[in-house]
């Protein structure tokens, strides 16, 4: 599958608008990214085998982020009621990950790819890690974007996205990322 191919499958696959982009030129990274995971806002640290610190060292997980050549950054994007529309939130935040799910597996089986999405992985309703045990799913468990250390707002810039889509809007962000195929 080339690039085009791949754009087009995120946005059948439900995303809102994506767009391919150099990694090591256009890609922003900032290991204070891993700071504001600490800051537990979302209450995944230290809970999820996918998110900080248990996903792995920042400098480590940016350098493995910039070892990729290209990266397809799509967005969802979704209505809310107000800002303060908690739900609507959650709603458009499990449509994003269904939209990264059907990416992830359509993609399945191609070599030389890294799926990001946002916020911690989704696939268990309960992460094995919070009762000890290993990660039930570790070919399909997704990490986060910031926890690899992406400034998604600028990478986005970069990218050519918009960040906001306007009031009472929540955007979503994912990347497949991809190395080159070495010369045959």
């Amino acid at each position: 599958m080339d690039e085009a191919q791949i754009l087009q499958l995120a946005l059948d696959c439900g995303a809102h608008q994506a767009s391919w982009i150099d990694i090591r030129k256009d890609g922003v990274f900032n290991t204070v990214f891993r700071d504001i995971c600490a800051s537990n806002a979302c209450g995944q640290y230290g809970m999820c085998h996918m998110c900080p610190p248990d996903v792995g060292d920042i400098e480590k997980l940016i350098a493995t982020a910039r070892s990729f050549d290209r990266g397809l950054l799509y967005q969802t994007v979704d209505s809310l009621e107000d800002s303060f529309d908690i739900e609507g939130m959650m709603r458009a935040g499990q449509a994003h990950n269904d939209c990264a799910n059907r990416i992830r597996d359509s993609l399945a089986g191609m070599d030389g790819l890294m799926h990001l999405s946002t916020g911690g992985c989704k696939m268990c309703e309960r992460c094995t890690k919070r009762d000890g045990r290993p990660c039930a799913f570790p070919d399909l468990a997704m990490s986060s974007l910031e926890a690899y250390g992406m400034d998604v707002y600028n990478t986005a810039r970069n990218a050519g996205l918009r960040y906001h889509h306007g009031p009472n809007t929540v955007t979503y962000f994912g990347m497949v990322l991809m190395k080159s195929k070495p010369d045959a």
